[in-house]
């Protein structure tokens, strides 16, 4: 690939690097005084477009290594590309104090809510309007499902009745199993989709967009996709740091609630990986949808909860898991309609309809209690 090839593929490199850069040196300067409506815009502005832009460059290089990994490897590389950024920009807001205690839950929350509901209800119902029915790999959706629901449940609901802490938090105790039992169950689940049952996760399809890609040579080494994607990775953690301050003065002076900050978070996040999952579905490639959609939720609840736990550990924080009364009828709610979803190996629009309900539900409860 030559110099100029290589500079029209990846511009987004210059912008986010120029953009880290700029911030590194001068950031600290430019957002110490947000008070001017147009300044404020223009840096959030500025910084949502550098980490957004780096995020697709992330996905778009997960997605080659998918090509070249196969499956289920393929949706497995995007998935925990996903949930590492998500990570990183938890910590590095955290560190800088302006996330709360709360910021990691609600995060969390909400892209339990983006996929299960959003994202579920929007491929299902775009995949049955063109498609009426689409058909999925039951076994694959139940073996996500039957570690989403317990971690959960445990990571999220829990803590608001245990007693061996004040408030919706974990003892040390329950914070040490907690991250022990998250991090061993998703090496289980690991093993199953990648070594014993491959072939849950897997469903014959007609070529996509990314075989096209392959085979016009667009697609280069491992080594190559491996060195650009921490190449886009390093500026959105930076940049991350830099945005918490701008969503904090916003929600301040809006007088927004605090959990907008977790719902911009994923939303940061989920942006690209969603777009990936609709256009599975649009190509009739439904399986493939579902493993990038719970997957993502999968990798999030199963990473999260030990790097926040972790965080909490090392920088003495409390951290807030437990979710109050109408956020945690909504999640139970999810959990079961998401179970009735995936008992059938047909999807049509009607479970897509349900979700995005319930999505919008979401929605309503964050500005309305």
């Amino acid at each position: 690939m030559g110099v100029k090839s290589f500079a029209a593929r990846e511009w987004p490199l210059l912008v986010s690097g120029s953009s880290t850069l700029l911030f590194l040196l001068f950031g600290k300067e430019w957002l110490s005084d947000l008070s001017s409506g147009p300044w404020f815009a223009l840096m959030t502005t500025w910084l949502f477009g550098a980490i957004l832009i780096s995020a697709f460059a992330v996905v778009r290089h997960a997605e080659d290594l998918a090509i070249r990994l196969g499956e289920p490897f393929g949706t497995l590389v995007l998935t925990l590309c996903m949930s590492g950024m998500e990570m990183m920009m938890i910590a590095a807001v955290m560190y800088t104090g302006q996330g709360g205690a709360s910021l990691g839950r609600d995060t969390m929350f909400a892209i339990l809510m983006i996929v299960l509901n959003g994202l579920v209800g929007a491929c299902l119902l775009i995949g049955g309007l063109r498609y009426h029915e689409q058909t999925y790999n039951l076994y694959g959706a139940n073996a996500f499902l039957s570690v989403i629901f317990p971690l959960a449940v445990l990571g999220l609901v829990l803590p608001s009745f245990t007693t061996s802490s004040p408030g919706p938090t974990l003892s040390p105790l329950h914070s040490l199993f907690l991250i022990i039992m998250s991090i061993g169950l998703y090496a289980v689940f690991l093993a199953i989709q990648t070594v014993r049952h491959r072939d849950y996760f897997v469903l014959a399809d007609p070529p996509d967009q990314q075989s096209v890609r392959a085979r016009n040579g667009e697609v280069h080494s491992v080594t190559y996709h491996v060195l650009l994607l921490l190449a886009y990775v390093i500026p959105i953690v930076v940049l991350a740091k830099q945005m918490a301050l701008p969503i904090g003065h916003g929600i301040s002076v809006l007088g927004a609630p605090v959990t907008l900050g977790g719902l911009l978070v994923a939303v940061l996040i989920l942006s690209p990986e969603s777009l990936a999952a609709i256009r599975a579905a649009r190509a009739n490639q439904i399986q493939r949808s579902i493993n990038l959609s719970l997957g993502t939720a999968l990798s999030s609840i199963s990473l999260t909860i030990p790097a926040l736990l972790s965080i909490g550990f090392i920088t003495g924080k409390t951290i807030i898991l437990g979710l109050h009364g109408a956020d945690m009828v909504l999640l139970l709610l999810t959990l079961v309609v998401s179970a009735l979803t995936f008992a059938l190996e047909r999807t049509n629009i009607l479970q897509g309809a349900v979700h995005l309900l319930l999505f919008l539900a979401y929605l309503i409860l964050i500005f309305e209690r």
